[in-house]
């Protein structure tokens, strides 16, 4: 047998191993200089600080809660092992009782996502479970994701 066809299926590997997977991220790179807090922030004038977890609590008695998204309402969600200081996604708009389109920020590692599905999955239909799309796969992300709910941007006295 040639040498050529000894080599090709070691070749043909080296050159799958280069492409790799262009959505296998690692911890860190969720650290980098974009994140959704800040970019919540500029988007809606809540003046809130910290991490993403932490704005249910410092908006308490500021802003208005709810459990029922309007466009332009921040859905904060907790913290947990896969996202230990939350997120924050900005309601775009809704589609249908559970499900909304958001904008955010750093769902996938340094990227800005707009018009972005997520659904409730909550049993009481009440916002506190939802699933995120994940573009890598095309299709909502298999894990469901606990919130707080809605953070609206008006101050607690001018919410109605």
């Amino acid at each position: 047998m040639p040498r050529f066809f000894r080599c090709l299926p070691l070749g043909l590997l080296v050159v799958l191993a280069a492409c790799g997977n262009r959505y296998e991220y690692s911890r860190a790179s969720f650290n980098g200089p974009l994140q959704c807090a800040p970019y919540a922030r500029e988007r809606t004038g809540l003046k809130l600080s910290g991490s993403a977890a932490s704005w249910w609590g410092q908006s308490a008695g500021r802003y208005a809660h709810t459990h029922t998204p309007r466009p332009g309402e921040v859905l904060v969600f907790r913290a947990t092992s896969r996202v230990p200081s939350g997120h924050v996604s900005i309601v775009r708009r809704q589609v249908s009782d559970r499900t909304i389109l958001v904008d955010h920020a750093n769902w996938e590692p340094g990227r800005i996502d707009r018009a972005v599905p997520v659904t409730d999955v909550s049993a009481r239909n009440d916002w506190t479970l939802v699933r995120v799309w994940w573009a890598p796969v095309h299709s909502l992300g298999k894990r469901a994701y606990p919130t707080y709910g809605f953070i609206s941007s008006h101050d607690s006295d001018d919410a109605s």
